[in-house]
């Protein structure tokens, strides 16, 4: 309750809020976890930015937050392919080890080889600096069963609810 009042009064104080009439180059969830429009996000809290012949795919705010201090990455080689809901790799926090999967199907074409060396650029810079792979999708109509940001955002908090 402490923490809440404080998140408040400090979310007041920066003029912060979750509730906005404007379009939001970004929005907040819980007032705490970023979620950027212009990306796609899995249920399973992965998040996909496709751009030209590309997508790049990495987990979400919300997913590093709940891990914790990243401390490893398993990631695939470059080459290798990745199905849609199938693993590709981990992340282990201090708290667990989790499962990444992909959010679509396709070749991987690079790999973010600055995670094995930084793992925490995934809890500071999740959506840039900790991306994870790259892929040339395979199916590029499997993005249309992703949830765009208001969708993943209500999703979050029904999820944070029910636990």
């Amino acid at each position: 309750m402490a923490l809440r009042m404080w998140a408040s009064t400090t979310a007041n104080a920066l003029k912060i809020s979750c509730a906005t009439t404007k379009a939001p180059v970004f929005s907040l969830s819980r007032c705490f976890s970023t979620v950027l429009d212009g990306l796609k996000y899995a249920e399973s809290h992965e998040w996909v930015k496709h751009e030209g012949p590309v997508a790049t795919i990495g987990i979400t705010d919300h997913a590093q937050d709940h891990l914790g201090e990243v401390v490893f990455v398993e990631l695939p080689e470059p080459g290798g392919s990745v199905s849609k809901g199938k693993g590709f790799g981990a992340v282990e926090s201090v708290k667990a080890t989790s499962d990444v999967n992909s959010p679509i199907s396709g070749e991987i074409v690079e790999v973010n080889s600055k995670l094995t060396e930084t793992p925490g650029l995934i809890n500071s810079s999740p959506y840039e600096g900790g991306w994870m792979i790259k892929v040339k999708p395979s199916s590029p109509s499997e993005l249309e069963s992703l949830m765009g940001p208001k969708e993943y955002t209500k999703f979050c908090e029904e999820e944070d609810a029910s636990h």
